[in-house]
């Protein structure tokens, strides 16, 4: 029997980042012994990582966050300078794993930072974003260490994403990719999704155990990807999105977000392919995964 639609919304488990204060983060990591990282993949972000960090660096010192990490792509503009000064541990990405040759994207930076990353607990954050961020740790972060043991594994962020042009803000006007493909995309393919309200968001939190388990897109299908092969992985009842309340950043023209929509669509269409409900159809785009970490003996 098919779920609904109101079903669906009843069983996403959705909270809002207030719930998650530092000092409640703080004491019920305390009191179930989990270690939490925070890890941002960063290039050319020399002008909002060192707020972002420091931000960070103080839930280091009220006890919510173990450690933060920046994980450089060779940026040209200072980007792994500014985070070491504000307080980061620094890696540069084509450093890490480099037997898997040249880093092909964000989330082949989100893989290989795993074999640093320290936590039971990944937060993987932005480092672009500008304004107040320190609640986006705690907010992704809270599910996983204050909810009820276990029955959270991987958590998603939602948010308004204000369009900004010419001096004028249009509060609900971003994140055109979300909206125009990704939401529909979902619906059509995976329903059981339709109620996750940012799926391509890239800020995300989970268990250091279900992300080993998980195959990782190399470039801009990580964050889809990582969704479905959660969902796939742990059911619907494991996952759950934190409202954030709002993100800021720097926009991609609209010509740069063709090449993003086609390789989000071509993440879902190998996924629905690989199900034997795609048939018939020669996916020009070249869709690279690095295979789940717990296959791979390097760097364990």
């Amino acid at each position: 029997m098919s779920t609904s639609t109101a079903e669906r919304w009843a069983r996403t488990r959705t909270f809002h980042h207030s719930l998650y204060s530092p000092e409640r983060v703080a004491a019920a990591r305390a009191e179930r012994e989990l270690s939490v990282s925070v890890c941002l993949p960063a290039r050319e972000c020399a002008q909002t990582v060192g707020e972002i960090v420091t931000a960070l660096a103080r839930l280091c010192d009220a006890g919510a966050i173990d450690e933060v990490v920046v994980v450089d792509a060779d940026s040209a503009d200072g980007t792994a300078a500014v985070a070491e000064r504000a307080g980061a541990a620094v890696y540069q990405e084509a450093e890490l794993m480099p037997e898997l040759g040249r880093v092909l994207g964000k989330g082949d930076a989100m893989y290989r930072a795993l074999t640093v990353l320290r936590g039971e607990i990944v937060c993987y954050l932005d480092a672009d974003m500008v304004g107040d961020t320190a609640h986006y740790a705690t907010g992704l972060v809270g599910p996983l260490v204050c909810e009820e043991p276990g029955e959270i594994a991987f958590v998603k962020a939602f948010y308004q994403r204000p369009f900004e042009r010419d001096g004028v803000s249009l509060p609900r006007e971003g994140g055109r990719v979300n909206h125009l493909l990704a939401r529909p995309a979902l619906q059509l393919f995976y329903p059981e999704l339709e109620c996750v309200s940012q799926p391509l968001a890239g800020e995300i939190a989970a268990r250091r155990e279900l992300l080993e388990r998980l195959p990782f897109v190399t470039g801009y299908g990580v964050e889809i990807g990582m969704l479905i092969d959660a969902w796939r992985t742990i059911g619907l009842d494991g996952i759950a999105q934190v409202d954030l309340d709002e993100h800021r950043n720097r926009h991609q023209p609209l010509a740069a977000l063709t090449p993003m929509a086609r390789t989000v669509l071509a993440t879902i269409a190998r996924r629905v392919e690989a199900e034997g409900r795609l048939t018939g159809v020669q996916l020009a785009e070249q869709i690279v995964e690095r295979p789940p970490l717990t296959s791979v003996p390097v760097g364990r």
